[in-house]
């Protein structure tokens, strides 16, 4: 079993990366999703949400829609829009935006090492999610959203892309909101060995994003295998699934901040007086963007205010010192009484990208009672907890910029 392995991608052709690639089919909403395709008959969201295609409403787990999703598929290789690689590859993929310039590998990744937890995970999966990605993958017999994975930094496989991406792109795209997407292909045999065995010299690799994506990988092997009539030793296509690995020391990790409905019962200065039990309590003139850990910012009542812990966590379980979890086991749990973050409707979630801006636009409308602003998790404290064989809060982590949908997709024959 190697870690990683190339493949023969299914790509844009020439001249047609700018139409085909979208953002992933996960960070927006329906409504959003069918805006940014109107007019793009070849764009990836027919692929990966192809609800879109269909009046709102509609329930985008209906089998119908899986359907849709397999024939948009089809028509984009029947007219030559996508085409597959003759030769398998690794391809170096650099995003360059929101103030970052990262270069990884996309690869497939081993499903045996994700199963061993070599490909290691830091977050529970929600069924409903897991069954779609599962369903979605079966109807199209390809894998077209990678997981992002983090890898340790390593001088060789870093000096590689290096040198496989000093020329002009293969594909490049300068996205809507300014992200620059490049990819270059690696065919050299010898470049493709030493890649794969830099790779299983790595202690371990880590989910950074797509554990819906990775589970459901794992579910499709074994339903694969079942119905595969070639019972030949050998690895098949879908004992791998399609990833994009960085070195963790390039990758970018903004706050995933909270909103909430209402404060419990609370009027403010009942819920700020609570508060003051476990933290110093600042008024704040500006937004507050916490900039180090242990700072949390609340929106509340049409004010800014700042939380400092009064006492630093010493626990040695890297989960209870992240900053998601100081907020959810001395505020959200115990005085506003939201236990289970995966399944309380009391509580939303805000990706660090959109600012505080959208933070105060959610509350200002009514829309929620109270907002609160996070530092960053770190990549070191996510591998810690992978290491550890632990999960963090959910919507923990917001990596920016984010990979494209479409560029590059893994087909299962």
């Amino acid at each position: 079993m190697t870690l990683i392995r190339p493949f023969k991608g299914l790509r844009p052709s020439s001249g047609k990366a700018t139409e085909v690639a979208a953002p992933p089919y996960d960070v927006m909403s329906y409504r959003e999703a069918v805006l940014l395709a109107k007019g793009k008959p070849n764009s990836f969201l027919h692929i990966s949400r192809p609800e879109i295609d269909f009046p709102e409403g509609t329930d985008p787990y209906a089998s119908e829609v899986y359907e849709k999703g397999s024939s948009n598929l089809r028509a984009l290789l029947e007219e030559g829009i996508l085409t597959r690689d003759n030769e398998a590859s690794f391809y170096v993929y650099r995003l360059t935006g929101h103030g970052v310039s990262q270069s990884g590998l996309v690869v497939t990744a081993s499903v045996n090492a994700y199963d061993e937890n070599l490909i290691r995970k830091h977050e529970f999966t929600r069924p409903v999610k897991e069954d779609d990605r599962v369903r979605q993958i079966d109807a199209l017999a390809a894998q077209t959203g990678p997981v992002l994975l983090a890898y340790p930094s390593s001088r060789l496989i870093d000096s590689i892309i290096a040198s496989e991406s000093s020329g002009a792109p293969d594909m490049e795209v300068l996205a809507a909101d300014g992200v620059r997407h490049e990819v270059w292909t690696i065919s050299s045999a010898d470049k493709l060995a030493q890649l794969v065995l830099s790779f299983d010299d790595l202690p371990a690799v880590y989910i950074a994003d797509g554990h819906h994506r990775s589970a459901a990988a794992s579910r499709i092997k074994k339903i694969m295998a079942d119905r595969d009539e070639d019972q030949s030793p050998g690895l098949k296509s879908y004992d791998y699934f399609l990833a994009v690995a960085f070195p963790q020391d390039q990758m970018q990790i903004l706050a995933y901040n909270r909103v909430v409905t209402d404060l419990n019962g609370l009027n403010p200065t009942d819920f700020l007086g609570f508060l003051k039990k476990d933290f110093e309590v600042h008024s704040s003139e500006e937004p507050v963007i916490p900039k180090e850990k242990g700072q949390i910012g609340i929106y509340l009542d049409g004010h800014w205010y700042i939380l400092l812990v009064r006492t630093t966590p010493t626990s040695e379980d890297p989960v209870e010192n992240l900053d998601v979890s100081i907020l959810s086991n001395w505020v959200l749990a115990p005085i506003l009484g939201i236990h289970d973050l995966r399944k309380d409707r009391r509580i939303d979630f805000v990706g660090g990208i959109r600012g505080t801006r959208e933070l105060m636009r959610r509350v200002d409308s009514k829309e929620m009672a109270c907002a609160f602003s996070l530092f960053p998790t770190k990549i070191e404290e996510l591998m810690s907890v992978a290491d550890r064989g632990q999960v963090m809060p959910p919507k923990s982590t917001w990596f920016e910029p984010k990979l494209a949908d479409g560029l590059v997709s893994h087909v299962l024959d």
